[in-house]
């Protein structure tokens, strides 16, 4: 704004100039033309030098200030220059803002994209971790049901008898053939929880009510019948037999019975008369037998 008025100053003087120029120039015409008019009006011409003396004074000081506002301008434009290094440098910063204001904003944009990313993760996350919690607090529910019921089980496991036996006949080797019928005693005992097997009579007997797994083996290596029969309470209840026609090869069979017996019934396996068995360390010829479940 100071320098718009000075340079309106410095307009207005020169305007001023030109006027007192141009009456300056009128006033030497009217001087060579009019030498006689130079005398009388001398007075006009004093008037006028002192006039213009005046104005001469307020042209140096015109000046004075001219220069100084030429000073105070050389001032701006210095001030000016230094602005506009200023305003260069504050222009270059403001652009390198803004290439760092958008770099942010596509990595403000790119983070909330991940952000958003995260926060669906987590919903699904959390959502997982509640029905894995919802599934977890079934399943503990499930075990401890199944807990009860395992104990439930290992109580009533523990209440009930343990039966099973397995034995072998002899280590005599052949037995029979006789002419009559006699009791098999397995005699080599190798397992007879709850010793429901007397090795000395050859009787299994029933302890509790309940469904019986029994199986036998029968082994013959002589020409003849080989065979057994099962009785339940001396009562028989299965007769298995076997011809062998040639002395070098021998003869076997196998079978099982599931019985239901109460508590006292007893099994044995007889020999039959005219037929003969064969065992010896080998254990060619069984009988054992456990308890499938009470009744």
């Amino acid at each position: 704004m100071e320098l718009r008025a000075l340079r309106d100053m410095v307009v207005e003087l020169n305007v001023h100039m030109e006027l007192l120029q141009r009456e300056n120039s009128d006033l030497q015409t009217r001087l060579s033309s009019s030498e006689s008019e130079l005398l009388i009006s001398r007075f006009r011409i004093d008037q006028l030098e002192r006039e213009n003396a005046v104005q001469a004074t307020e042209l140096t000081s015109l000046g004075t200030r001219l220069t100084a506002t030429e000073s105070k301008t050389s001032d701006l434009e210095k001030e000016n220059a230094d602005l506009q290094t200023r305003l260069s440098s504050s222009e270059s910063r403001i652009d390198q803002l803004e290439t760092e204001n958008a770099d942010l904003q596509t990595r403000l944009s790119s983070s909330e994209s991940e952000l958003l990313i995260s926060r669906f993760r987590i919903d699904q996350l959390e959502t997982e971790n509640a029905d894995l919690q919802t599934r977890l607090s079934s399943s503990e529910s499930e075990l401890l049901t199944s807990k009860s019921r395992i104990d439930q089980l290992e109580r009533e496991n523990a209440e009930k008898p343990k039966v099973a036996f397995y034995t072998a006949l002899t280590d005599a080797g052949q037995l029979g053939p006789y002419n009559t019928d006699i009791t098999l005693k397995y005699s080599k005992v190798f397992t007879n929880i709850g010793n429901a097997y007397n090795p000395s009579t050859g009787f299994f007997t029933a302890p509790v009510k309940g469904v019986y797994y029994l199986q036998f083996t029968v082994f013959g290596c002589s020409a003849g019948h080989i065979g057994v029969r099962v009785y339940k309470n001396n009562q028989r209840i299965m007769h298995n037999w076997e011809h062998n026609n040639n002395d070098y090869f021998p003869e076997y069979f196998t079978n099982s019975l599931v019985l239901e017996l109460t508590a006292g019934d007893e099994i044995h396996l007889v020999l039959p008369s005219g037929h003969s068995i064969y065992d010896n360390s080998d254990n060619y010829s069984t009988f054992s037998g456990s308890l499938l479940f009470t009744l």
